[in-house]
């Protein structure tokens, strides 16, 4: 019997357990999405990607595919800096973007209506950085 695909996921291999993951999410995610708002295209699909994982009716393995490419998002070194003009977020929306096809019935509209709101929130700030 083959493996639901939420379990055969490609996603990054980061040397950390699932709540160290979680933690490096929880303690870095808005402050890049704060300075990354209206500079990278697939923002908002981070921001549902984020909301579902913290979604406590998502079940726990795509929570934990979606933690990892998170992680990944947050974690300042790799593959691709992303200081690197043009290309340096190329690896970070590749990871996420195939965590979030993998496991996208579970990403559901009311995830998208929380990313719209509060990248709507966060555009309107004066200082990204509050």
């Amino acid at each position: 019997m083959k493996e639901p695909i939420e379990q055969r996921a490609l996603v990054p291999y980061l040397p950390q357990g699932p709540e160290q993951q979680k933690a490096r999410v929880d303690a870095g995610f808005w402050g890049k999405v704060r300075r990354l708002v209206g500079r990278v295209p697939f923002l908002e699909e981070a921001v549902a990607a984020y909301y579902c994982a913290t979604d406590s009716s998502t079940p726990a393995r795509v929570r934990g595919v979606l933690i990892a490419a998170l992680a990944y998002f947050v974690v300042p070194i790799d593959l691709i800096p992303d200081i690197i003009a043009s290309i340096g977020f190329t690896d970070d929306a590749a990871v996420l973007l195939v965590a979030i096809q993998t496991v996208s019935p579970h990403i559901k509209d009311g995830h998208r209506v929380q990313a719209r709101a509060a990248l709507q929130r966060l555009s309107g700030e004066t200082d990204p950085a509050s």
